[in-house]
């Protein structure tokens, strides 16, 4: 039986990087509050590129991490709240061209700062059944294009930035994506959201459209979050027979370091196991698992067999959490 396995990592962050002091003249906030309450020091906005392109610049450094050919992907699936267009075409067909394939399978998974935690969950399946070979999974967000700049309790979270992997095969368990768990619940939706803008008509009487920007019930989400990913942490170790000692590198999706440390003191991780970025790119929904295991590959912490337990939390109301073991070379 083919086991999927991850093969690489790669991310790509914009050019432009934002401290929280440039927010100062434009709300009423600060550097202290912003760290204080978040953990986050900077972030980085795209200023022209979309996030079809900032995914394309991850996704072609993973691949040739994976030592294959743009040719050998068989699905490309993309996770983000902050596509290229509305509806269609979809940010991973955007993203397909771009790289320059053609005939390519390309879809989006729409489940916000999930989003990574359903890719693995997909590309796991597609690969087990037998079905495909080798997917390239991204999560790409230009999160500053949904957010309004007048809401100190969103605008100054977020950030922009892609992570890709590639899922390929192995015959190998302590080489594979062990367990994938992914979950939703849609009655708490206006907890964090994304209201689209209506529009009028000759046949529809017209109605005071929306702010089309993401919106958030903060205290809610935060109280939420953390019992719902206490919970799921605990039953993915407990299902696979591991203690949090088993795990060589938590890495929580990067939303608020306070969320992070409430789950970390609960489940007893060493700072050595948690991995953090949260206080460099912010919040970049989809991207920030990817980009935070691509920072460890970088630095040459992250080694072949190594068992990471993955965990996010997002918008409508989804979440997910995943014991991966990296299947790559080592940097």
């Amino acid at each position: 039986m083919p086991y999927a396995a991850l093969k690489s990592v790669a991310s790509y962050v914009p050019e432009t990087c934002i401290k929280n002091n440039a927010f100062e003249p434009l709300l009423d906030t600060s550097d202290e509050w912003i760290q204080k309450r978040t953990g986050i020091q900077t972030r980085y906005f795209a200023t022209k590129e979309q996030s079809s392109d900032l995914g394309v610049r991850a996704a072609q450094i993973a691949i040739e991490r994976a030592g294959i050919t743009k040719e050998e992907i068989d699905l490309v699936l993309v996770g983000t709240l902050s596509p290229d267009y509305m509806c269609m075409p979809s940010t991973a067909c955007v993203l397909s061209a771009k790289l320059g394939l053609q005939n390519t399978p390309s879809m989006d998974i729409l489940a916000a700062c999930s989003g990574f935690i359903y890719l693995l969950a997909s590309a796991k399946a597609f690969i087990e059944s037998g079905m495909y070979r080798h997917v390239l999974i991204v999560g790409a967000e230009r999160c500053s294009s949904v957010l309004d700049f007048e809401d100190r309790g969103t605008c100054v979270l977020f950030g922009d930035g892609a992570g890709a992997c590639v899922i390929g095969c192995t015959e190998n368990v302590n080489e594979s994506i062990l367990d994938v768990r992914i979950a939703s619940n849609g009655q708490h939706a206006d907890y964090l959201y994304t209201p689209r803008v209506l529009k009028s008509s000759p046949f529809i009487s017209e109605r005071e459209s929306p702010k089309q920007a993401l919106q958030m019930k903060g205290n809610e989400v935060f109280k939420l979050a953390i019992k719902t990913l206490l919970k799921d942490v605990e039953e993915i170790l407990q299902g696979n027979a591991l203690s949090p000692q088993d795990i060589a590198y938590f890495i929580p999706h990067q939303a608020n370091l306070r969320i992070i440390q409430a789950v970390q003191n609960q489940l007893s991780f060493s700072p050595e196991q948690v991995v953090l970025t949260v206080q460099k790119y912010g919040n970049t929904s989809a991207a920030s698992i990817p980009m935070a295991m691509s920072d460890i590959y970088e630095q040459g912490k992250l080694k072949k067999g190594d068992l990471m337990l993955l965990d996010a939390f997002g918008g409508g109301l989804t979440w997910g959490s995943a014991l991966v073991y990296y299947g790559g070379d080592q940097a």
